[in-house]
This record gives C-alpha cells, sequence and structure tokens, in this order.
C-alpha cells in the first residue's frame, strides 16, 4: 500500500483515495490497448498520476525528498519559487494593559517599569507541536 506523510488524518485519506483513482483509470487503459509495460508509457502513466495526486511531478517528488522541502513546479507556474519556504516564527503578540477608561496595547512590554497585569493571559509563544507543524518538512 502507497503511504504518505500527512499531517491531518482527513488530508492523509484524502490523498490516499486520489492516488487509487488515478491507478484504477490508469489500468482502464488496457481496454483501449495501450501497452502499460512499455517504459515510456509507465513514465508517462506515472506522471500523470503524481501531478493531481501530489501536486507535483516525479522530479519534484525527489528534489523534496533530498531538500526535505516542498518543492513543485506548480509553484512556480503560481509564481513562487520552486521550494517552499520555511514558515517565519508568529511575532510576540502585544501586553494589553487596563488604564483608567480604556486598555492600552504595549508592543514591548520589557520597556514597561514595575509590575503590570495583562488584561488577557494567553499563550506567549508555541507549544511544541505547533512549532514541530510550522517547522515540518515535506516528506518526513
Amino acid at each position: 500500500m502507497v503511504t504518505f506523510a500527512c499531517h491531518t488524518g482527513r488530508m492523509c485519506r484524502f490523498v490516499q483515495l486520489r492516488v487509487v483513482v488515478v491507478l484504477a483509470a490508469a489500468g482502464c487503459l488496457w481496454g483501449c490497448g495501450v501497452e502499460l509495460a512499455t517504459p515510456g508509457a509507465l513514465a508517462i502513466g506515472i506522471g500523470a498520476a503524481t501531478l493531481p495526486a501530489l501536486g507535483r511531478t516525479v522530479p519534484d517528488v525527489f528534489v523534496s525528498v533530498l531538500r526535505n522541502q516542498d518543492c513543485s513546479l506548480v509553484r512556480v507556474e503560481q509564481g513562487k519559487s520552486y521550494c517552499r519556504e520555511p514558515d517565519p516564527p508568529p511575532e510576540p503578540p502585544m501586553l494589553c494593559t487596563r488604564s483608567l477608561a480604556n486598555v492600552d496595547c504595549w508592543s514591548n512590554p520589557q520597556a514597561l517599569t514595575g509590575a503590570v497585569r495583562a488584561v488577557a493571559d494567553g499563550p506567549t509563544k508555541l507549544t511544541p507541536a505547533q512549532e514541530a507543524y510550522r517547522t515540518r518538512g515535506w516528506f518526513w
């Protein structure tokens, strides 16, 4: 069975279903008298199957695995770079405090003197799982 490195189970099942449908459609070509055993026809069939199923061509798959990045000619066609750059880390959240009549937000909380109490106590950095997803590679 073909397996893929997916980050969500729903998306992984979707990709596997697309591969099965494309391979089943390629199998129907035998009824049209197409010889799938020839190397040229096999390469064309594999290339035709990988582009809709994975969003990249066969050479793109090899480059993506070797560089551990999301590389695709489809990205170039969309005006993007060949390989997807990792997402930048998020900016630290602003610190909002209460004043007499409203709420003041500070982009540099280290500049404040004394003890300040934030209006909302939320996370100030990514969890390890969020950081792993942000810096993920394409294949592993």
